[in-house]
């Protein structure tokens, strides 16, 4: 059977959902978007302008939100506002037959796999028998999802998973299911491509896949290592920043950026689904982030989490930290490291400069790169072929999903293989038996 996605179907006019849809058009594509009826009464302004429970409007004001918000987002998820108009609101019980002539559908819903098979139950019933139909979902395992389809549609059913912003960011994971016809996947990856402009990883059907496996593992890591050194959270951003190639929100900001809440959910279900993980014990966090979350101090939604803006008494702008040991907020200070400043004064490039850092011995900077590294290459190099058959599966996931420059084999490669074995030696870390044997046969770099 050939595929051609001339029109597409979005399920779910959230952020995520809403900016899949934008950026569809974008590359050409009209589509429908759908969101449930809300679930409450109208208020009293709501009724003074006509939008009853029966109304229409009311009806879709989920999507029409969704919609209004991708308008206005910023950066701007449209290349041109007029493109809203290639997409075609509704809801859940009243547009269902909208879904009969769209040959792509993808589900951004919330991450409830219950949820999930009954709209998936529904939906078999009324696409067509050449649709591709695929699921959002950042974690939950593809086969769980699909447990209950059809033949039929298990077929032509996959993962297939948007980073936010999806116009920005490079990369989608592909996640087939066992089912999935290798034509559905080749055709898929074609589209994303060469349609929609998308750097594809093709993930195995485990938890969190790729990048959420890897990404969570690597802040969580960041923040171990921090608590562990002592520093403040100003100085783990000034070190995990670009100094080691990663974007100037570093780890803090990040996490502001995404919302505490957001990433806490995507941690305990990581948590739970691998709990023979050699490194589950740094999943977990320090108990000042699940006071956090308790203050709802969740980041840039609301307002404050390891950073806060605010104004002094003369209206000026005022930018401060939290401090984790007595959980307030104190003036932010940029930090300063003599390793840092050295390497970024080294000749050459950026491998360079890393190697520089990687090997100093002058201040807890170095210690905490050589520590939060060694950690992230062996995580990593424990995840072949659990989550990834190839070392470039996971650079790529890292670097399109994450922002970073170098992926952990490509960053483990500058600062040299061999060399780097006796740094973990010394710290008394385990370096994988894979690597030792490559090693072994004289193989000194991954790549």
């Amino acid at each position: 059977m050939s595929y051609k996605i001339r029109k597409a179907a979005v399920i779910g006019a959230g952020v995520m959902g809403a900016t899949i849809a934008a950026h569809l058009a974008n590359a050409g594509i009209e589509s429908v978007m759908l969101d449930i009826v809300p679930p409450f009464d109208p208020s009293e302004k709501d009724l003074k302008n006509g939008l009853t429970k029966k109304n229409k409007a009311w009806r879709n004001s989920f999507a029409a939100k969704g919609l209004e918000g991708v308008i206005k987002s910023k950066p701007a998820s449209f290349y041109s506002k007029k493109l809203a108009s290639m997409i075609t609101i509704g809801n859940l019980e009243d547009d269902f037959d909208l879904l009969k002539d769209v040959d792509f559908l993808i589900e951004v819903v919330v991450e409830n796999l219950k949820i999930k098979q009954k709209l998936f139950a529904k939906v078999e019933k009324v696409v067509k028998p050449d649709c591709i139909v695929a699921t959002n979902t950042s974690g939950i395992p593809i086969k769980d999802i699909s447990a209950k389809m059809a033949p039929k549609l298990k077929a032509r059913f996959l993962g297939v998973h948007f980073f936010n912003p999806p116009r920005y960011m490079k990369l989608v994971e592909v996640i087939p299911g066992k089912s999935t016809k290798k034509e559905v996947v080749n055709y898929m990856r074609d589209f994303l491509e060469n349609v929609v402009g998308k750097g594809v990883v093709i993930c195995k059907d485990v938890p969190n896949f790729i990048a959420n496996r890897i990404g969570t593992f690597d802040i969580s890591n960041a923040i171990d290592t921090m608590v562990g050194k002592g520093l403040t959270i100003q100085e783990m951003d000034a070190i995990i920043a670009k100094p080691l190639g990663r974007p100037g929100s570093a780890i803090f900001g990040t996490l502001d950026l995404v919302g505490l809440d957001t990433g806490d959910h995507v941690t305990k279900n990581l948590i739970a689904a691998v709990p023979n993980d050699e490194m589950i014990d740094i999943f977990k966090g320090p108990a000042f982030m699940a006071k956090m979350l308790e203050n709802k101090w969740l980041g840039n939604k609301t307002g404050q989490g390891f950073y806060k803006r605010t104004k002094d008494e003369k209206g000026k702008k005022v930018k401060l930290v939290l401090d984790y040991k007595t959980m307030e907020y104190v003036p932010f200070e940029k930090p300063v490291f003599e390793s840092l400043a050295d390497a970024a004064k080294v000749a050459g490039g950026f491998d360079e400069k890393l190697k520089s850092l990687f090997y100093s011995e002058k201040d807890v900077a170095a210690d905490v790169v050589r520590q939060y590294l060694c950690r992230n290459f062996i995580y990593a190099a424990n995840r072949i072929p659990e989550i990834a058959d190839t070392v470039y599966q996971i650079d790529n996931t890292m670097k399109w999903g994450y922002n970073h420059k170098k992926g952990p084999f490509e960053l483990w490669d500058a600062v040299g293989v061999e060399k780097s074995v006796a740094v973990m030696n010394k710290l008394g870390m385990k370096v994988p038996r894979k690597i030792t044997q490559m090693l072994e046969k004289k193989c000194k770099t991954l790549y």
